[in-house]
């Protein structure tokens, strides 16, 4: 199954200007999405700029990978 990992800006930010510590990664899959603080990934995975077609949450580079997803 396809999972799209990528970093959420937003949360960045609003840690930075905060005092909350929420997590940043967002992992994807087309049965749910989890949050978390690392992922680690369990084969081979292809990172992808396309600032020309974002993802519909707005990343212009994501990670993809058919390997299994361990998030932390």
């Amino acid at each position: 199954m396809k999972t799209i990992i990528h970093v959420n800006q937003h949360i960045i930010r609003a840690n930075n200007k905060s005092e909350d510590n929420n997590p940043p990664l967002t992992i994807k899959t087309y049965k749910e999405n989890r949050k978390g603080f690392e992922a680690k990934i369990s084969g081979s995975a292809r990172v992808i700029y396309r600032p020309d077609k974002p993802l519909s949450c707005g990343a212009k580079v994501w990670i993809e990978t058919e390997s299994e997803v361990i998030v932390i």
